[in-house]
Order: structure tokens, then sequence, then C-alpha cells
């Protein structure tokens, strides 16, 4: 399906983009590309084919829930200026 001039323009204004005049000849041949590879997808027989829920149909493999790192709570709060049984003390900011 080939686009002509007028046609693209006609798409930029309903699509509310700017195109310069230049670049229309160009964003007509790319937009017939993309809407001849939609008519050959169309054309493809897909009688037999089960549709999917999603493309991997299979469980996801997920890891073992280990810990991984170690405790750094007390290297890490060593910086903060107030704290208080592990937890970071901040100003009331709100009456």
């Amino acid at each position: 399906m080939a686009l002509d001039h007028q046609t693209v323009k006609n798409i930029a204004r309903l699509a509310r983009l700017h195109i310069d005049e230049s670049n229309v000849e160009r964003y007509a041949v790319e937009l017939s590309r993309i809407l001849d590879f939609v008519e050959q997808m169309n054309r493809v027989d897909t009688q037999d084919v089960i549709p999917l829920a999603h493309p991997q149909e299979g469980r996801l493999r997920l890891r073992d829930d280990l810990v991984t790192e170690t405790n750094q709570r007390d290297s890490l709060q060593k910086a903060a200026p107030e704290k208080e049984a592990g937890l970071y003390l901040v100003p009331k900011v709100i009456e």
C-alpha cells in the first residue's frame, strides 16, 4: 500500500505532529513499508495456531529465597546524625 504526499500530511495532522515538507516523502516510503508488512502478516494462515495467553507458557524458574548479604546496618548508620534502636531519627515536619 503506497501512501501519497497528502495522506502522510493528513496522518500527521490527525496525530498532531509537525513534519517538515522535506521529510514527507521519506515518511511516505517508511509508512508504506510498515503497512505492506502488516498486510503480509495478515496473509499468513493462522487457522491451526493455538492462541497464547503469554509467549512463555511455562512456569518461571524462581531462585531460592536465601540471604545473600550480611547485616551492615551498624556500619551504614555510622554517618547518621541521630539513631535509636537501629532506626534513623528525623525531625518532625508535619504538625
